[in-house]
């Protein structure tokens, strides 16, 4: 636990906001809750957070914000562009996952903030539909990808992989056969966007 003592930073409130979620859920999460389980006064806390819902919005932003260093890195990595994707898509479906394991609390807590942080959540969703679209645009430089719209097929692979990384279908990914699926709806996906010449080729 953080001495009494040390400086009061928007850290040390993000740490002890998602402390009294595990603890208590999300509920609790709101300036009066953070500040006693800091062992300050509400006042100091409003000091660095104005109101609840840019608290919220602090949460929710933190722990998207953790899923996304490795996504970056992938994406701007030199490659063929279909292995990439690929790369990529896994990576965001392992991170997903991972968070949900290693921290059940916060993520389902997170599902629930998420719901009033659209803002954070659409900016999100933006960067992801970037990353993706900066793979495609390689990929149809280099020949391997039709010629097609990069940002309007980056959103049509979110969404066409999103039961197996978005957290509302975090229940499904127990499922045994859902990486069979996952393998299913990647063939289609390749199948879409390579030129004829590379269609049938593993990815």
């Amino acid at each position: 636990m953080p001495a009494v003592n040390a400086p009061l930073t928007r850290d040390r409130i993000l740490n002890a906001a998602e402390d009294v979620i595990r603890r208590f859920g999300p509920a609790k999460a709101t300036v009066v809750d953070v500040a006693r389980a800091l062992g300050v006064s509400h006042a100091a806390v409003y000091r660095h957070v104005a109101t609840k819902a840019e608290l919220r919005d602090m949460v929710v932003g933190r722990w998207v914000e953790m899923t996304m260093p490795s996504l970056r890195a992938i994406a701007a990595k030199t490659g063929p562009a279909p292995q990439r994707l690929r790369r990529l898509v896994d990576a965001l479906i392992a991170v997903k996952r991972r968070r949900a394991a290693d921290d059940p609390e916060v993520f389902t807590a997170y599902r629930t903030l998420a719901q009033g942080a659209q803002s954070v959540l659409i900016a999100h969703v933006e960067e992801l539909v970037g990353l993706v679209a900066m793979v495609i645009r390689d990929g149809v430089k280099e020949g391997t990808f039709r010629k097609i719209d990069p940002v309007a097929a980056g959103r049509a692979v979110l969404l066409a992989t999103s039961r197996f990384h978005h957290p509302a279908h975090a229940a499904e990914w127990t499922d045994p056969d859902i990486d069979a699926a996952y393998r299913e709806v990647w063939t289609l996906l390749m199948d879409g966007l390579c030129v004829a010449k590379r269609r049938g080729k593993k990815y």
